[in-house]
């Protein structure tokens, strides 16, 4: 029986096989926080200059999201117990909803365990067999997942194109439910969407508009509300979805809308419906971030600062590092093998800088992404440029 379930097996040693040789195969490695450095992290023994993390605004260890946590622990213990429709919406959950609302100006919101359930679960309850989803070809895997549970049938824009897009919703114009879903700023290239097209199509087409925030929440907009909230656009989305899981520094998700989409959701969003609720203390937790987005407004003004000038200077250098104003500063190196390189020695020279292969970017596009937080000192970044450019000639990145 041991001989024929490991025969079974054999696949699977096939598939990572090709992997390897295609130098894609992924390794879990272990990552420690640095108490007395915000901004590093412990990798294999070695304290490193964190360029890979989202911890945007700086507050995965701000000791207030820490004490706020701990308190919560105390009264209302470890676990939720439940799901948020048996017994583990603690009234945390509607304090937190109300002020997400009135963050976002919306009339209501739903807190999700995590982005990717938000996605998924929001898209598979808004469209279903014979409608139509219009999806960014760059959009994040959650989105891309979500559209294929819902069994809508998927209609991919090129990156950004809206010709491309009003040519689709043409060709789709007469199906009973139309969702076009876009990331407000692209996960793996730091560009934004053209949230003002996109409005004008919905509009255009009778489509609904959802936008995922994740990448933008905290960093755009007068108290961090989003780059819809910046662009004057919040009550033109129909679907707002945020994270807790960058720019607050935590963990979670949100939806804002109308009360009847959240009422809709409540109903319809399985992985709501069917996951044990967050831990109250996350939740309260989340709320502590969500004041200290609203009100530190140094963090964005810092973080601003720092992404605009590493960009330029790796610009300036020569590098493919794309357009855009987030934090979000890729490095396109092409080969696989070249990517994982160029890591390592990012990593022995004291950067957490991690490569980005295929399926998560397109074929050939592999790359080094860089992610700032508003914890960095512009002395670390421009040293880490200095590094980056001395690495990038080593291996015919760049041309001396």
């Amino acid at each position: 029986m041991l001989f024929k379930s490991v025969q079974t097996m054999n696949w699977m040693e096939k598939e990572l096989a090709l992997l390897a040789d295609a130098s894609n195969e992924r390794y879990l490695r272990d990552s420690a926080t640095v108490p007395d450095g915000p901004g590093y992290t412990v990798r294999g023994g070695r304290t490193l200059l964190n360029l890979a993390s989202n911890d945007y605004l700086g507050l995965a260890q701000h000791p207030a999201i820490i004490d706020t946590i701990r308190e919560t622990l105390l009264t209302e213990g470890g676990g939720s117990g439940a799901s948020r429709l048996v017994t583990g919406n603690r009234p945390l959950y509607g304090h937190l909803e109300e002020a997400l609302a009135t963050w976002q100006h919306s009339e209501a919101a739903l807190v999700f365990a995590n982005g990717y359930m938000a996605n998924s679960g929001v898209i598979r309850a808004l469209v279903g067999r014979g409608d139509v989803v219009f999806s960014d070809q760059l959009n994040h895997a959650s989105i891309v997942d979500g559209i294929v549970l819902s069994r809508a049938e998927h209609a991919r824009y090129r990156h950004n194109d809206m010709e491309h897009l009003k040519l689709l919703l043409n060709k789709h114009r007469d199906k009973p439910r139309k969702l076009i879903v876009t990331d407000a700023v692209f996960s793996m290239d730091g560009d934004q969407a053209h949230l003002r097209e996109l409005v004008a199509l919905k509009q255009e087409y009778g489509a609904i508009l959802m936008v995922d925030e994740a990448h933008s929440g905290g960093i755009y907009g007068e108290r961090g509300e989003g780059l819809c909230s910046k662009l004057g656009l919040q009550n033109d989305v129909d679907v707002h979805m945020g994270t807790f899981s960058k720019s607050f520094g935590l963990y979670g998700a949100y939806v804002c809308g109308s009360r009847t989409l959240i009422r809709f959701l409540i109903n319809k969003a399985r992985p709501l419906i069917y996951s044990t609720a967050l831990p109250p203390s996350f939740v309260a937790g989340i709320s502590t971030a969500l004041t200290l987005v609203q009100t530190d407004h140094w963090r964005r003004d810092r973080l601003y600062s720092a992404s605009k000038s590493f960009r330029s200077s790796l610009s300036d250098a020569g590098f493919n590092v794309g357009s855009g104003d987030s934090p979000i500063v890729p490095i396109i190196v092409g080969d696989n093998e070249r990517a994982l390189r160029f890591s390592a020695a990012l990593e022995e020279g004291g950067i957490a800088g991690v490569a980005i292969r295929p399926p998560t970017v397109p074929d050939g596009t592999a790359r080094i992404r860089f992610s700032l937080s508003a914890d960095h000192t512009p002395k670390e970044l421009s040293d880490a440029v200095a590094l980056i450019g001395k690495i990038g000639l080593q291996l015919g990145v760049l041309r001396s």
